[in-house]
This record gives structure tokens, C-alpha cells and sequence, in this order.
């Protein structure tokens, strides 16, 4: 009984140990990538959209990582010296693809449209987290299907204006209100008019679009398991 005791204790340990750690979350991790490509920088100093070097964001399934010929746009002339960046130059002679550590790579067993996504309001700060200030990009959001749902069962929560998406700093206190119903409207069932008001909180936001848009995602198996 002590030995049994002993191992039921151990693995219930180590079960809570592993699962419960970024290790199986994967919240938290950084791998080192070939090229260091400080986001920050790129995004916030320089003012770069996303969709510059991850181009398929809106019209495919999946996301990209950047080619090649995108970063030698810039890096033919700017700081085209740089030793760090040697692995591009490199893969511009060969023609051989960087190497990069994807960070976000759904199973095979899962169905995820990318494009779905960010054309009725959801930004890539809701699943990736403040990637405009990450010098070294990780993992923020742990992705599971917990975490899915939430977003599921109650999308109001994070909906935003179409044209806000690509924004990472954006904030419900920037929409105003007058300007966001007449291109948007308002919840049928609102008891005021949205439009009167000083500011709009990030629920209102989101059931007006939610509403206009008629989003209904699904929260059973099949539409993620299909």
C-alpha cells in the first residue's frame, strides 16, 4: 500500500507538473529563430503592418512567415552588412529558404481558418498577444480548446471594427461613438443610443458587431473536428 501510495503520489506530481507548465501549454515559449527579428522595432518604431511580411493572413486558411524576397525588400539596402542577417543573405544566393522555428502550428486534427478570423474583427492581439512590443516573439495565448471556446461562446468579448484588426494598440476608448454607429449601427435590443454616449465599452462594441455581422461560431466537435 506504501509503495502504491508512492507511485500514485509521484505520477499525480508529475502529471500536475507537466501539464500545467508552459511546457505543455507552451505559453511562454522562445525558441531562438535563425534570424533574430526584434518585432518591436519593426512594428512599433518603424510602423509596419503585419501583413507586409505575413501576407496570407487575410485570404488563406493558414498564416505565413515571411520569404526571402520580402526581407531582402529592405535588407538589400539596410543594413545589408549586419552579420546577423547573414542567413538571409545566404538564402538569397541559394534560393533555398531561413529556417524558421514556427511558433504557431495547429494539429492536424483540428480545422482553423486564419482568414475567417481577422476579416470579422478578430486581431491578432487576441491570439497572439502584444507582438508590436516583443523583441524576442513567444507564445502569450496557450491556444487549447478551452480557451477557444471562450472565445466561442462569447466573441463579443473581443470583436472589433474590421478596420482595427492590424492594429495591436488599439483600444475600445479610441472608437467613437457617433462615427462607429453610423457605419456600424447598434444592437436592436439597446435601451440608448449608442451614438449619445461619451465613450463605448468593449461589450457594446462587440455585440453591435457581433449583430451586424451575424456571428454564430460553432462551439460543438464538429466545427473544429471535422
Amino acid at each position: 500500500m506504501i509503495v502504491c501510495a508512492i507511485v500514485i503520489a509521484g505520477g499525480l506530481t508529475a502529471a500536475t507538473w507537466y501539464y500545467a507548465t508552459p511546457k505543455y501549454t507552451k505559453v511562454g515559449y522562445q525558441p531562438i529563430q535563425p534570424v533574430p527579428f526584434p518585432h518591436d522595432i519593426h512594428v512599433t518604431q518603424l510602423g509596419m503592418d503585419c501583413r507586409y511580411c505575413h501576407s496570407f493572413v487575410e485570404v488563406a486558411a493558414q498564416s505565413n512567415v515571411p520569404n526571402t524576397a520580402t526581407c531582402m525588400n529592405c535588407h538589400s539596402q539596410v543594413a545589408k552588412d549586419n552579420p546577423k542577417l547573414q542567413p538571409v543573405q545566404e538564402s538569397w544566393k541559394s534560393g533555398q529558404p531561413v529556417e524558421w522555428v514556427w511558433l504557431y502550428r495547429t494539429v492536424d486534427y483540428v480545422y482553423y481558418n486564419h482568414s475567417a478570423h481577422v476579416n470579422r474583427g478578430i486581431s491578432c492581439f487576441s491570439c497572439h498577444g502584444d507582438v508590436n512590443d516583443m523583441s524576442v516573439v513567444h507564445i502569450a495565448k496557450p491556444h487549447s480548446m478551452a480557451w477557444c471556446l471562450d472565445c466561442h461562446r462569447h466573441p463579443e468579448n473581443y470583436l472589433r471594427p474590421d478596420d482595427q484588426v492590424f492594429n495591436l494598440d488599439w483600444e475600445p476608448e479610441d472608437v467613437k461613438p457617433a462615427e462607429f454607429v453610423a457605419k456600424y449601427g447598434q444592437p436592436s435590443d439597446a435601451r440608448e443610443d449608442f451614438s449619445k454616449k461619451k465613450q463605448l465599452t468593449q461589450l457594446e462594441i462587440g455585440q453591435t458587431l457581433k449583430d451586424r455581422w451575424k456571428i454564430t461560431p460553432p462551439t460543438n466537435c464538429q466545427g473544429c473536428h471535422r
